[in-house]
């Protein structure tokens, strides 16, 4: 019998360009490392008013560097990103509030489908350029992800629950108290032993206190099973 799985947290949220990337590398190994990742929507505005942090692109030499480092990072993960026309409004101004409640609304009842409508929702921000504030936008993104419409609709009239709201809070306060001042957080459970590792270029030193061999951010599938 072989070693169970480890338990991998990763806290998001798709108003941050670099948890898309560390989501997409993840999900590239869920099936290649030994672990058992679990996605967890947060809300990046509550960490970084907790911990008294401030978005980078508020300062002008992290906002150049912010262009460069994404078209970077871009061809080298091999991930669609592209910075919005209306940055500050997109990103400073909108939020993404009611994005992150569909997304705890989704893990609460189709946990399923909880990646698939996250990609579609960082496609529509950090890809296309399109909304994902308005109620229509986030119900094309859960559609285009796979949902039926009325899936969709049921979910999106939950974002206002107590029970929507009291997660996303309580998920956003998790991150906080392994230590979080920004996102993408990845937690690692092993062996008794809780690793809090912040950023999307932390998965070489996953794969170190995971055991586990590093492949690059573009791993070779597995192979199929007969």
């Amino acid at each position: 019998m072989g070693a169970l799985p480890r338990t991998v947290e990763l806290f998001y949220d798709v108003l941050s360009p670099y948890s898309w990337l560390g989501f997409e590398v993840l999900c590239r190994y869920k099936h290649l490392w030994n672990m058992d990742l679990q996605l967890r929507p947060s809300l990046i505005a509550g960490i970084m008013k907790d911990s008294g942090n401030s978005p980078p692109a508020l300062l002008p030499r992290k906002a150049q560097y912010l262009n460069v480092d994404l078209k970077n990072l871009r061809e080298h993960l091999q991930v669609p990103i592209y910075i919005p026309k209306d940055f500050f409004n997109v990103i400073l101004q909108k939020g993404s509030l009611s994005a992150m409640r569909f997304l705890t609304a989704v893990n609460l009842e189709y946990p399923e489908m909880l990646e698939k409508v996250s990609r579609e929702l960082w496609m529509r921000v950090w890809s296309r350029d399109e909304d994902i504030t308005e109620p229509q936008s986030i119900l094309a993104a859960a559609e285009k992800a796979g949902m039926s419409a009325e899936q969709a609709t049921q979910l999106l009239e939950k974002i206002s629950t107590v029970k929507v709201k009291t997660l996303l809070r309580e998920t956003t306060e998790a991150a906080c108290r392994y230590g979080a001042f920004g996102l993408p957080v990845t937690v690692a459970h092993v062996d008794d032993q809780t690793h809090m590792l912040f950023g999307s270029d932390r998965m070489e030193l996953l794969a170190h206190l995971l055991g586990e061999k590093w492949m690059g951010p573009v791993p070779p599938a597995p192979a199929a099973k007969l």
